[in-house]
């Protein structure tokens, strides 16, 4: 690891300005990085040397005029969700074998104008469904971290599991990532680095392979809480082209880190404290407590009620959603085709071949639920489930909370194929998929270790665009806690 590869995104930022070293030589450091570390990490499926080398050296011509914009020469990781123009985009799927678009999505196209370097595209769950980046094409990603003593491979979480685990291991400044039930949150936690999910509609889905559509959301993956309020200014857009995303001016995020939170109310979710959670994440939920009211903050315990229908109604609507969003890949126009009798025939074997093990069974159970006779029964059931959950959120913000604070995961990262039962699996997102079912913004921040040296996270739950108020309250957890960093054995 360089010197150079050891700053923030914000110290990098601000050298870059102060003219301490180019913009070339940051993205040659963290391309020396990549090639020493990511064939044991497996992080990136895409690595674009060539391209990031371009961007660098029109960084560093525009900052010698003095020119720069807000991201100017720091070099980013793209998830494989998200489409970069002439540049692999195929969501880790073997259906999307060869697929480079001809446009760039909304999110990565802000990110380039405020003068970002692309370094290449990060592995991910196929078609973000996971919770262990185990169902990727291209292999699973591995943790940088692991318990101590220990040289067994873990799992970064999903299925953002490639951005978190660039951000974690130093292979990329930040990343961008997507969560539809807690895939930036929970990875993030599981690799002791920072993730946003914003409030649904602050960035735009333009351009992203869709997933399930009312859940999904971009955000950003990075080492501090200030760093990830930097690059969520740049990624966050109205866009004419993706009608969910909000015509609202994006706030100087960056201003809010640090600020006071003397006299916030913070609520405490009895129906978080499910049975058999680990004593080492109600030890630390406590100790966020503790840190947040030592800052100045009021803690109130509230009731979201309808917490524990959360996942069972989740796994309802984002299956039915991506059954609808996946009926488009039948080897056609673009990515695998394998030829069959007739083109119905085509279809089944392109599709067969194509989908994984994950993405086929949630298709089956989204396609179930839609069904003439169980869409009354299932989906619309869910969907009045998520109603009421929304619900619980918005009377706890009328009683005049301000920010919950939870758990991130219910534990810290564990072995590939230690979980084999998908709904064991499923379990990973219990803290998560409360914050999508209700649009809201959720902050993931590192909070502390485990006994075998692992980190832990913390997560903060806002206000609809509430995400100012979370930076302040994640500064304050990142400054009792600490930064955590792994141990170097990758490379």
């Amino acid at each position: 690891m360089t010197e150079l590869t050891k700053l923030t995104l914000t110290e990098a930022r601000d050298g870059l300005a102060a003219r301490d070293f180019s913009a070339s030589d940051l993205t040659n450091a963290y391309l020396g990085e990549i090639a020493a570390g990511n064939q044991a990490l497996n992080a990136y499926v895409a690595i674009t040397e060539d391209k990031a080398r371009e961007m660098a050296a029109a960084s560093d011509a525009r900052l010698a005029k003095g020119e720069g914009g807000a991201l100017e020469g720091i070099p980013l990781g793209i998830k494989d969700l998200f489409a970069t123009e002439g540049v692999h985009t195929q969501a880790c799927s073997h259906i999307l074998d060869g697929f480079k678009p001809r446009y760039e999505s909304t999110v990565t196209a802000n990110l380039w104008a405020d003068g970002a370097v692309m370094l290449g595209k990060l592995n991910m769950d196929e078609f973000a469904m996971g919770s262990s980046n185990e169902t990727s094409y291209y292999g699973n990603v591995v943790n940088p971290w692991k318990r101590d003593g220990s040289d067994e491979a873990l799992v970064p979480g999903g299925s953002s599991g490639g951005s978190a685990a660039a951000v974690s291991g130093a292979l990329c400044l930040g990343a961008t990532a997507t969560d539809t039930g807690g895939s930036i949150r929970q990875p993030a936690a599981l690799t002791g680095t920072v993730g946003m999910k914003p409030t649904y509609g602050r960035c735009s889905r333009w351009g992203t392979v869709a997933f399930a559509s009312s859940l999904d959301q971009a955000g950003p993956i990075t080492r501090t809480v200030r760093d990830n309020a930097v690059m969520l200014r740049s990624m966050a857009s109205v866009d004419p082209k993706d009608t969910t995303s909000i015509d609202a001016p994006v706030p100087d995020y960056e201003a809010a880190v640090g600020k006071s939170v003397r006299g916030l109310r913070i609520g405490i979710p009895k129906e978080y404290r499910v049975d058999g959670m680990p004593d080492e994440i109600n030890a630390l939920w406590q100790q966020g407590i503790d840190w947040l009211k030592d800052a100045g903050a009021e803690i109130v315990e509230i009731s979201l009620p309808h917490t524990k229908y959360a996942l069972p109604a989740y796994y309802i609507v984002a299956p039915a959603e991506a059954s609808s969003n996946l009926a488009r890949y039948d080897g056609v126009r673009y990515g695998l085709r394998v030829d069959g009798d007739d083109i119905a025939d085509m279809y089944e074997k392109t599709r067969a071949a194509g989908f994984g093990t994950e993405v086929k069974r949630r298709v089956m159970v989204g396609t179930y639920v839609l069904s003439a006779g169980y869409y009354d029964a299932y989906y619309l059931k869910a969907q009045k489930v998520r109603t009421l959950i929304k619900r619980d959120f918005d009377l706890s913000f009328e009683a005049g909370v301000d920010a919950i604070l939870t758990p991130a995961t219910p534990d810290a990262a564990f072995a590939p194929g230690a979980i084999t039962d998908p709904v064991a699996m499923y379990l990973n997102d219990i803290f998560t998929v409360t914050v999508n079912m209700a649009g809201l913004p959720g902050l993931a921040v590192p909070a502390g270790l485990n006994r075998d040296g692992l980190p832990l996270g913390l997560q903060l739950i806002g206000r609809p665009f509430g995400e100012e108020t979370l930076y302040s309250l994640g500064s304050v957890i990142e400054q009792a806690a600490g930064r955590f960093t792994p141990k170097r054995w990758w490379a």
